[in-house]
Parts: structure tokens; sequence; C-alpha cells
């Protein structure tokens, strides 16, 4: 992305989720949400006396999911202080609280303290890139993008660990060892056009630093109003550059396809939104009515999204049996099933699948299943590398959080952090290659035109 089911989302509260990302232009944070259950009934009856918004699988950010919401029960106040503490270890918090009330030489105001308060809880208690606090602005642009529109520069950010890749835990704060990458630029974005690439490291943001910030802060500062730029400063390798992009309305198109010849079908889909299953079920059926054979299913830049869109996708290729699990804390898990209603379950449809550094969460899901199962030859590059899931939800001062509640494994049960899935067949991109070559999906077609072993035994009998 242990298992429990996630919390029905309240009727009242918007039902989409943020990949990864994540998650920041959408953040990595938005990697793994859980939407209303579509084609398959997946909700346990639980319910959540909290309105959880969004469950996301699989940053970014990275990495889908198991959603719990768990409450502190109140307590003891805070030895007069007139604060209530949910536990005697909250007291010091109070007192704290009321010491600068009665003693602080300026006035202060009690918003900023509880927003400062609570973004510390996360950073310095937490210490998980992908949990977070998201002030009332910061979580209302951030539901804007679950829309699938938001204005920004299209590229997914998250924190990468260059000591240390399994320790995100030590990467609260950003700095030259806790790097913020681009983990993809979203298709035909602004972050595209302006060359923007997988695995660039942002320095600086319009000529400040990001080292001693979160990787919040610089989802609020890449961000934007339309028409405004924004300077990212890049390592790329050995050299340091400045790409100037001008922010727009980011409206992200989750499935293209085509026939590539006259028995192979192309789908690339760039996102797992609630309603990425249904668009991918119809350009499936489309490539097949046009007499497709074989199948290139390109997941590259992929940044994740909505576990249950991996779920069900994974489902158009594999007929029954496990697609992944979520473990949660307690020892909870969930076995993800496919749903039985697949189009391309038949295994003599021979299919490959796409994938680079870019593609993470949701996509990780996907490739990893199919490569588990053998339903897939995976080709490309290895894949980001996440498999922590998180749900959003809304507090009283209507700001969010974001919350890592569980881990994904494959039907094997490996884990992709933080090496990601290693393709069947790696295709190395040389330094300079002009973007209309597409090596990788030269190679995939190479692959789907060679003669099956069945094939080949027949013809030698």
């Amino acid at each position: 992305m242990t298992e429990q089911t996630p919390p029905p989302p309240d009727p009242d509260a918007p039902t989409e989720e943020d990949s990864p990302a994540p998650i920041l232009e959408p953040d990595a944070a938005r990697l793994f949400p859980t939407s209303p259950p579509s084609r398959a009934n997946r909700s346990d009856g639980q319910s959540s006396p909290v309105a959880w918004v969004v469950s996301l699988v699989l940053a970014s950010m990275v990495g889908a999911l198991l959603f719990a919401g768990g409450y502190l029960a109140a307590g003891a106040g805070g030895r007069g202080s007139g604060c209530a503490a949910p536990t005697e270890a909250f007291a010091a918090l109070c007192e704290a609280y009321e010491k600068l009330q009665n003693q602080f030489v300026d006035r202060l105001d009690d918003t900023t303290l509880v927003e400062g308060a609570l973004k510390g809880m996360f950073e310095y208690g937490v210490k998980d890139p992908f949990s977070g606090y998201m002030t009332p602005e910061e979580y209302q642009r951030a539901l804007g993008s679950l829309s699938g529109k938001f204005s920004g520069i299209g590229a997914e950010l998250s924190v990468k660990n260059l000591e240390n890749p399994e320790d995100l835990g030590a990467c609260s704060e950003l700095s030259e060892i806790c790097v913020m990458v681009i983990v993809a630029p979203l298709a035909e974005s602004p972050a595209e056009a302006a060359g923007i690439r997988a695995g660039d490291i942002v320095l600086a943001v319009d000529g400040v630093s990001v080292n001693g910030s979160t990787l919040q802060d610089q989802v609020g500062n890449v961000r934007g109003e339309v028409g405004t730029d924004v300077t990212l400063t890049l390592r790329r390798g050995g050299e340091t550059l400045d790409v100037t992009i001008t922010r727009a309305e980011i409206v992200q198109r989750e499935v293209t396809s085509r026939m590539i010849d006259d028995r192979i079908g192309y789908v690339a889909l760039h996102g797992f939104s609630p309603d990425s299953p249904e668009q991918v079920r119809d350009a499936l059926q489309g490539l097949l009515d046009e007499g497709a054979t074989r199948f290139i299913f390109d997941l590259r830049d992929n940044p994740g999204g909505y576990i249950d869109a991996a779920n069900e996708i994974a489902s158009e290729f594999i007929g029954s049996g496990l697609i992944f699990t979520q473990e949660s804390s307690g020892d909870q898990v969930k076995r993800w099933e496919a749903t039985g209603d697949g189009l391309l379950t038949d295994e003599s449809i021979r299919v490959v699948v796409l994938v680079n550094n870019g593609s993470a969460s949701a996509s990780e899901i996907v490739s990893g299943a199919l490569q588990d199962r053998g339903r897939a030859t995976i080709i490309g590059q290895a894949t980001y590398g996440k498999n922590t899931v998180q749900v959003w939800a809304p507090l009283e001062n209507d700001g969010g959080v974001r919350i890592t509640i569980s881990r994904w494994f494959t039907p094997d049960h490996r884990s992709v952090a933080p090496d990601g899935v290693q393709p069947d067949i790696a295709v190395e991109i040389p330094d300079g290659t002009p973007p209309e070559i597409d090596l990788v999906l030269d190679r995939a077609v190479q692959e789907l035109s060679a003669p099956t072993a069945w094939l080949l035994a027949e013809l030698a009998a």
C-alpha cells in the first residue's frame, strides 16, 4: 500500500481520494486511497465515529489499505491547567500551554499554537514522511485534487533517504540526506513539458533551499495560482539546473488506448481514481472488439491512487485468488482477492506490463500481483518502492491528517520497499535518447511478437 477494512466514508464527506502521494502535486501521500465500493463490495459492515475522507495506498511520496481510527480516551486534566489531557503523558503539554498564555511577553493566537502542536506531533513524534497534519488551506487544496483537477505543475513529489532507503522514519524533515524527489510528472502537464523527470532531486523552490522544511511545506510552495511561475532547482545526476514552470489547472486523463498492430492492443493508465477501473475495462473491451489478442499495459510514471481501483484493475487480468494482502497493527490482515469478472483472465492472452521508477504504490500492487501470479511479463526499470497505505481524515478546525495505517504485500508476500518491483526484462534508456523513441515499448512489442513456447513446440512437431 494486516487488516481491517477502512471505515466507510461519511455520506456528507467527499468520497474521492487524494497516489500516494502519496503527495504533492498530487503528493506522495496520495498513494493508496480507498474509494467507495464499485463492482465488488468490500465493506465489512463496520462503522466509524469519524468521517474518513481518504484512504491511500500506495505515495509516492510513493506507498495504498487498512483502516481503523483510534482515539485516545479522555483522561485527567493537566494539573489544574484547565486543559483536558487524554493521558498523563499529555499533562506537560497542557502545562506548557498554560505557562505560555500566562507568561509570554506578546499576545498569542490559539489557532497558531494548535497548528504548531499538530505539526510537531507528526514531524517529531510520528516520524513518517507519509503521515502529517494539513492546515485548513492545505487540506482543502488537497481535497480539490481528489476530483482529478488542481492548480499546480503536475508532478508527484516524495521523500527519499539517500543513505538508508528503508529508514524513511528518519526523514520527517528535508536535508542533504533526506531529499525531495520527483516521483513522476503527470502526462501532458506543465512539469512534463518543462522536461521534469522521475528521479530529479528538488534542491530549492524559487531560490529557497528546501532543507529544514517538510514535504508538505514544499507541496504548498510548489502549488499556486494558475498562470503564476515557480522555479525548481534540480539535481539530475551530477548536474544542477533551474527549471521555471508556469502553473496551470491540472486535469488528469486516466486512460489512453490504441491498437499498435492488428493483434497488439495498448492501454496506458496514468492514475488510480475511483473511475479508472471502468475506464480501463472500457478500453480493454474496445481493443478486444478491434481484434486484439495480446496486450501492453503501461503503468510508467503512474504514481498510484485508490487501493480498491488497484484490486479491480488487477482483476481484469487475474481470474481468481490473491491480489495482495494488507497488514495493519495488531496482526490484522486483509486479503484482497480477484473479483472474478475480468476481461483478460484467459491465460492464452499474452500480457506485458511497462514500469519505471515513477510507477508507485497502486501501480506496484498491480505489477507485483501480475508478476507473482505469472500473468504478465514486466518490462522496463524497477518501480518506485512504496508499500505503505494512508488514510485522510478531517479535523474540527477544517484541517486534516494523513495517517499511515498499514503495509501491503504481493501474493508471494514480497515487500516492494525500498527496491521496487524488479522487471523481468530490464530496458535501460541511454542519456540523450529522443523522447519520440520509446525503447521500452519497442521491447514490449518485440516480446509479444515472438512465438510462444507452445507454438514453437507445435511447429517442431
